[in-house]
């Protein structure tokens, strides 16, 4: 039996973060739980510059077009590897980090991720098949990240690119407050993930290998 490839995204340019503390805890039972793990850490790994034209944006279709540089061709093949990503990263600014959005809108390019029909309104998703875990933490209470920001990194990361694309989300965690946190309720969220690295593990099905473009 195949066992589920788990691409762990810590998505903040800070190292030694929380949320290192975090990723490396679910990474580490995932492992212990059967899984193939990978990890893009985009306080270690390069962070792709923004992109600055259009080819920026879409997948080459010919040799003739502008073809992706290195480090983003390699996270474009570690998503096309996975069947479950789990991102983790902080609330900047009501907002993802700005190397995270940068990575996204890099990696989730069209042809790859979502793909624009000839006619008509629709598209197709590209990444049907995959799930997707959505752990972030923030220093504003949570009823301030409700209400106030009204959740918007979770709803740009959840509803307009994980499940645009056809990745379906099964599960969020917003831990707040961190600021103000006890280094017991930091334990106690770092336990907690190794609960999710261990579920996902016994629980992703994986893809028919078949299904992937390139690994």
């Amino acid at each position: 039996m195949n066992a589920p490839r788990i691409l762990v995204i810590v998505g903040t340019p800070f190292a030694g973060s929380l949320n290192h503390a975090l990723a490396r805890s679910y990474a580490d039972a995932a492992r212990t739980g059967g899984a193939d793990v990978r990890v893009v850490d985009l306080a270690k790994d390069a962070v792709p510059q923004h992109p600055s034209q259009r080819d920026d944006v879409r997948l080459p279709r010919t040799e003739a077009d502008v073809q992706l540089p290195p480090e983003v061709a390699a996270s474009v093949a570690d998503v096309d590897w996975a069947d479950h990503l789990v991102f983790f990263f902080p609330q900047w600014w009501g907002s993802l980090p700005g190397a995270l959005k940068t990575w996204i809108d890099r990696v989730f390019v069209r042809g790859f991720a979502y793909r624009y029909r000839p006619t008509g309104r629709l598209w197709d998703k590209l990444l049907t098949g995959r799930s997707a875990r959505i752990v972030m933490t923030m220093d504003s209470p949570a009823f301030w990240n409700a209400w106030v920001y009204r959740d918007a990194p979770i709803r740009s990361l959840r509803t307009a690119t994980l499940e645009y694309c056809g990745i379906k989300v099964r599960g969020v965690t917003r831990l707040a407050e961190v600021r103000h946190s006890s280094e017991a309720d930091r334990e106690r969220w770092v336990l907690g993930m190794a609960s999710f690295g261990a579920t996902d593990a016994g629980s992703v099905a994986p893809r028919a290998r078949d299904e992937l473009v390139a690994a």
